[in-house]
Formats: structure tokens, C-alpha cells, sequence
């Protein structure tokens, strides 16, 4: 189906992430939701945190499904179909799953509305992409970046749904208080659960071989590893025992 793709919309869309993702570099504060919601919005009209999670993740599995379910499928069909699929089990992950375990503070209403517009853009440029634009050879199953992407997706995955267990663990049900996260890549650094995700779409976008995952890598790394400075940031004020070996995102480095 490459015959089909137009590229022009491929290259706005990569290009808008690049730019999303170095812009939300130069942001003094961080987004405002979980430990910043109240401090930072707090007169916003705001939805439970799950249903926060959701609703603003809903668009990155259920169009890539929709363009997915439109297509013949076999096991080891075409490799831009396979990868999909890999793209589509993070956000089940992220739309059925988290916000069930979710215990974390209410979303402003503003935050999932630009959570959603966010994912539905890229659901369909990743989907659109791989579906209509991407051409792989045959043998691209056996080709080292698919074979080192999809093991870099699935360890960052491993250690993004790990590292998530370890801070609802933190908290009995009802709990808000704030604790320091003991184990797992928690050990040396503050931000392991964004690690795993960048670990993650920078595997993907190995896998991929595509400007928009690899846009979307870019982004993530962007806006995720920002995410980990202010949480590393967050603890020191807090606790005046944390941890001062431990860095910020990647460890024994950063």
C-alpha cells in the first residue's frame, strides 16, 4: 500500500513532534498534573485520575486498531502491520490497564484535552505511516534493527510497567502523601519509569526505521527526560534523605 502514502503530511506531523519536543525543553515549570496540579492549576475543574488517563490516551490505540482492522492479517504479515501491533499494546496498556491501577491526583480538564489532541495526532501519523507509507524487505524480520528494536521495546516496556508498580506500592488506597521509590531502577535514578519508556520508543524507532518514530523518540526523550529533572528536582526539596547518588534518568550518568 506505499502507492497510497502522501508524504507531506508524514513530514508535518514528524516535524510538529521535533518541534513539541524541544519546545517543551525551554518550559520552566513542569506540565500540570500529578504533583504539580495543585501548585501549579489550582482553581482547574479536574477528572479522577483514571479516567484522566483514558480519556486522553484513548485516540493512540483506538485509531491505529481502526486503521489495523482494515487490513488482512496473518501472524508474520507485512512488518509495518507487526509493528503496529507493538504500538497498539503500549497504549492498551496505557488506556485499559493503567488507569484501572492509577492512584494518582485528579487531571486538570485542560491537561487531558491537550493529552487527547496530542495522541490523536499521533496515533494517526504512526498508523498512517507504517500502514501506507512504509516499505520493508523481506527479510527485515532478521534485520539487526528489528531484532535489537523490538528487544528495546519490550525491556523498556518491562521496566516502565515494573517501575510503575513500585510507586503505586508506595501508597495504601486513599493516600496521597509522598514517599521516595525504593527498588528497581529506582535505585539509580529518580525518573526510572520514563526511562523505560524512552528506552522503549527509541527501540521502536529502531524497529520502525521511520522519521515518525523516530520523531516520536525524539519528543518522548524530550519531554519525559524534562519530566524526570523536575520529579529529581521535587524529591531533593522534599526529602532531606534522598538519596544523593541517585541521578536524575540515566543511570550512573544523568
Amino acid at each position: 500500500m506505499p502507492g497510497r502514502c502522501q508524504q507531506s503530511p508524514v513530514l508535518a506531523g514528524s516535524a510538529t513532534l521535533v518541534a513539541l519536543g524541544a519546545l517543551s525543553l525551554y518550559f520552566p515549570e513542569p506540565a500540570g498534573y500529578g504533583k504539580y496540579t495543585e501548585t501549579l492549576t489550582p482553581s482547574a475543574v479536574r477528572l479522577p485520575a483514571g479516567a484522566a488517563w483514558f480519556l486522553q490516551e484513548l485516540p493512540s490505540f483506538a485509531v491505529p486498531a481502526g486503521i489495523l482492522a482494515w487490513q488482512p492479517w496473518s501472524l508474520f504479515g507485512l512488518p509495518g502491520t507487526v509493528l503496529l501491533v507493538l504500538f497498539c499494546a503500549h497504549y492498551f496498556h496505557r488506556t485499559f490497564v493503567y488507569p484501572l491501577l492509577n492512584r494518582g491526583r485528579p487531571f486538570p480538564l485542560a491537561i487531558i484535552f491537550k493529552g487527547f489532541v496530542f495522541c490523536m495526532g499521533n496515533g494517526v501519523l504512526q498508523g498512517y505511516y507504517l500502514i501506507y507509507c512504509a516499505e520493508y524487505p523481506d527479510e527485515w524480520y532478521t534485520d539487526i534493527r528489528f531484532s535489537l528494536g523490538v528487544f528495546l521495546f519490550i525491556l523498556g516496556m518491562g521496566i516502565n510497567i515494573h517501575s510503575d508498580y513500585i510507586l503505586r506500592q508506595l501508597r495504601k488506597p486513599g493516600e496521597t502523601i509522598y514517599k521516595i521509590p525504593q527498588g528497581g531502577l529506582f535505585t539509580y535514578v529518580s525518573g526510572a519509569n520514563f526511562f523505560g519508556e524512552i528506552v522503549e520508543w527509541i527501540g521502536y524507532a529502531l524497529a520502525t526505521w521511520s522519521l515518525p518514530a523516530l520523531a516520536f523518540a525524539f519528543f518522548s526523550l524530550c519531554f519525559l527526560g524534562m519530566r524526570a529533572f523536575h520529579h529529581h528536582r521535587f524529591y531533593l526539596k522534599m526529602f532531606e534523605d534522598y538519596p544523593k547518588s541517585r541521578k536524575v534518568l540515566i543511570p550512573f550518568i544523568f
